[in-house]
């Protein structure tokens, strides 16, 4: 059988999931083709992702990705969506079969196992979720699903921050909160765009990492963002976002073709693509 699967989002050339998924497929025995389908490239604004996603199903794909800033723009254009989307708000797979689409979240599992794999000793009783968007909804979900019983969700936008956290009843609160929380908690899980190679920088002032803080990103494009090593240098633990970047596309990847991949050879392979890309950026000599 032949698979024809894409990517729905904005500024999605440098993206790995291509190559991540057709790797694995060709290791499976499976012709698998993954395309981009980049807003920007194509000229669309966001509320047209639903428009891109008619657009695949019409042409016989199997399904898509669906990433930054449009996970919830598709959900109008769905038949069905699974109760963790649902839940969560949002969707970042979209399986097309018997000529309907449905909806997933594989970030939530995503994030858990990579969570629970990458930072195993960490204690997650208590715990600041910086950032309320689709991802930020996800590990909110996973954060609670791994036990977290004190959780508070901090945004810009206070009223998405209230949103979520009365879903899952949890606190919430403001970036001027900070300092008080982060004195408190466990860990700090970053979901937020700021460290995306698009929008640089730091989502929080660096003097409020203390190193009894383990701190989780979700950006993995760059894999070592300027929060990462803002955290290190003050003694935290850390984990990057390529784990959660490989488990929800192991997750996606048997939502599109019924087979389970091997997770391991796709963690060793994203490693490969991260440090090869490393490799081209460094100066020659």
């Amino acid at each position: 059988m032949d698979y024809t699967v894409g990517l729905v989002g904005a500024g999605i050339g440098p993206s790995l999931s291509p190559a991540l998924h057709e790797r694995e497929a060709r290791r499976l025995g499976l012709r698998y083709r993954y395309v981009r389908l980049d807003l920007d490239v194509l000229g669309v604004p966001p509320e047209g992702a639903g428009d891109l996603l008619a657009r695949a199903q019409a042409e016989g794909f199997r399904g898509v990705n669906v990433t930054h800033p449009c996970k919830q723009q598709v959900l109008s254009r769905l038949d069905d969506i699974s109760p963790d989307a649902a839940a969560i708000g949002a969707v970042n797979t979209v399986v097309f079969t018997d000529g309907r689409a449905v909806g997933y979240n594989t970030d939530r599992s995503g994030f858990a196992r990579g969570l629970t794999t990458g930072l195993p000793g960490g204690c997650r009783d208590r715990v600041v979720l910086l950032g309320a968007g689709g991802a930020g909804a996800a590990a909110a979900y996973a954060l609670r699903d791994l036990g977290t019983t004190d959780l508070v969700i901090v945004d810009t936008d206070a009223a998405a921050a209230v949103r979520l956290a009365g879903k899952l009843d949890a606190d919430h609160g403001t970036p001027a909160d900070l300092p008080r929380l982060l004195a408190r908690v466990d860990g700090l899980v970053h979901a937020t765009p700021t460290g995306m190679a698009a929008h640089p920088g730091l989502p929080l002032p660096e003097n409020l990492l203390a190193p009894h803080l383990w701190v989780a990103e979700i950006v993995y494009r760059p894999l070592d963002t300027a929060l990462l090593r803002a955290a290190r240098s003050r003694g935290c633990d850390t984990l990057d976002g390529g784990r959660m970047a490989v488990y929800q596309a192991v997750d996606a990847f048997a939502l599109f073709t019924g087979i389970t991949p091997d997770a391991d050879r796709m963690i060793r392979h994203f490693a490969e693509l991260v440090g090869s890309e490393e490799d081209n950026r460094a100066p020659s000599r």
